[in-house]
């Protein structure tokens, strides 16, 4: 399906969003979505003929265990809300622990990199065919931004998408500021990733901006398209004419004509690194040939691509496929066990793992606890609003300590909780309304009319 320019939608630049002009589709986080209705900005788009697509943060499936049939769910039902041609995630663990490790479950609230190893690569393709057999519509993975690399890896990123594609037919969603982002922070080269992965396997890209500090690269989405991401955009299309690509942004939302600056941008690199005519090997022929190291003797036997659905133009299959082997019990445990021991290192501070370079993962955490800051404060924009200038600090300290067990819903209240057993705020005022915030969130039911009116009055009593 050809999907164009499109830019991802957020509720503050719903209005910016249905202004641009020339806008093709759109993207909503699925998460943010509810169940039975939509956004009237996203209803308004759609009956424009505007495509929506819902792309998915919370599903893990490069995680250990296999994915969560009630997330799996309420995916599939966005996907039918919005008539979507197709649903993406990540290819990511953003959990750990739990029965498989015999230890707590642990939250990243972000995502966190899979490691390119036989092992976990049988994982993954294993809950992406999951996936698929409880969707509704075709599936895209997006690679994803890394500030830290596992040891002893046995493919490189090309390697371990084309093989992705290879078992299970899963089609890509290719963001070409990762793959700038992981040039800069891990020396991986996005010209041989893009080399290496199956180009037509390409559902769409994404574009976004971030900033680099220290000689680290974020991947923040609340800053402009940088050049050098452009580049690697312009590598990809001297490659591929890509189905659509999407501009990025999360926070730090600038004017509309900043937005419709980057668009044009993008649509002008595109132009620009088109291949002349007559020149381009059609799509399914990939650059070059890529040799993809032989699994381990050890590892279960690669499983050859699942067949396509029948078309008007394929031949019919006279026998059915062989069946897909199942992953081994022994290598989700090790890969539950690494994943455990890295995640733990990063929000609960243990020990860094063998072969993990300390420092970075010190720079991980700081930024997991950072992400875990800014998202609660838009979760519950009443807590910065209560605790003012003091609330950042608090939080990164109230994190150092209390690993992510739930949503971030729950991180809030545990952390207003933990806030008001040590005894602050120091304000009286600010205390007695940050134990109102709690016990209104954390009850069975929210207050009532009377009860609201009573604390309005007393606010006004003190000159609040």
């Amino acid at each position: 399906m050809e999907l164009g320019i499109g830019i991802g939608w957020r509720p503050e630049i719903a209005h910016e969003v249905e202004a641009l002009a020339g806008i093709d589709w759109v993207e909503a986080v699925a998460e943010n979505l509810c169940a039975d209705h939509l956004p009237d900005s996203l209803v308004r788009l759609r009956e424009r003929g505007v495509t929506v697509v819902p792309h998915g943060v919370a599903l893990g499936l490069g995680g250990a265990d296999r994915p969560d049939p009630g997330r799996l769910a309420a995916l599939a039902a966005r996907a039918e809300l919005l008539g979507a041609p197709l649903v993406t995630e990540h290819i990511a663990f953003v959990r750990a622990g739990g029965p498989l490790t015999a230890s707590p479950g642990l939250e990243a609230g972000h995502l966190l990199p899979v490691p390119r190893t036989w092992d976990a690569l049988d994982v993954l393709c294993e809950n992406v065919r999951i996936a698929q057999d409880s969707l509704p519509v075709p599936l895209a993975l997006e690679n994803i931004a890394a500030l830290i690399t596992w040891p002893d890896e046995e493919l490189t990123e090309g390697q371990f998408l084309a093989e992705l594609v290879e078992r299970t037919g899963v089609r890509l969603l290719i963001d070409v500021a990762n793959l700038h982002t992981n040039h800069v922070n891990l020396g991986q080269d996005p010209a041989k990733a893009l080399d290496e992965l199956p180009v037509e396997a390409i559902a769409y890209v994404h574009v976004a901006g971030g900033v680099e500090k220290n000689g680290v690269w974020h991947d923040t989405h609340a800053h402009p398209v940088t050049a050098p991401v452009l580049e690697v955009l312009a590598e990809l299309r001297s490659r591929v004419d890509p189905p659509g690509v999407l501009l990025e942004r999360d926070d730090a939302f600038p004017p509309a004509r900043e937005l419709a600056g980057e668009l044009d941008a993008i649509r002008a690199t595109l132009r620009k690194a088109a291949p002349p005519a007559g020149s381009q090997a059609p799509v399914g022929s990939p650059a070059r040939t890529v040799t993809v190291p032989a699994a381990p003797v050890s590892a279960p036997p690669v499983s050859a691509p699942p067949t396509p659905a029948p078309s008007v133009c394929a031949p019919s299959v006279s026998a059915p496929p062989a069946p897909e082997p199942s992953v081994s019990d022994a290598a989700r445990d090790r890969t539950a066990v690494a994943q455990t021991a890295l995640l733990s290192a990063l929000v609960a501070g243990t020990p860094a793992p063998a072969g993990f370079d300390p420092a970075r993962l010190r720079v991980q955490s700081r930024s997991l606890a950072a992400k875990r800051a800014d998202v609660v404060a838009k979760v519950a924009p009443e807590l910065p609003e209560i605790l003012g200038d003091g609330y950042r600090a608090a939080f990164l300290a109230y994190a150092g300590g209390r690993p992510m067990s739930g949503g971030y819903r729950r991180d809030a209240l545990d952390f207003a909780e933990h806030v008001l057993i040590a005894g602050g705020p120091a304000d009286p005022v600010a205390r007695r309304e940050l134990t109102y915030w709690w016990r209104d969130r954390s009850g069975s039911r929210p207050p009532g009319r009377a009860t609201r009116l009573i604390r309005a009055a007393r606010a006004a009593l003190v000159g609040r």
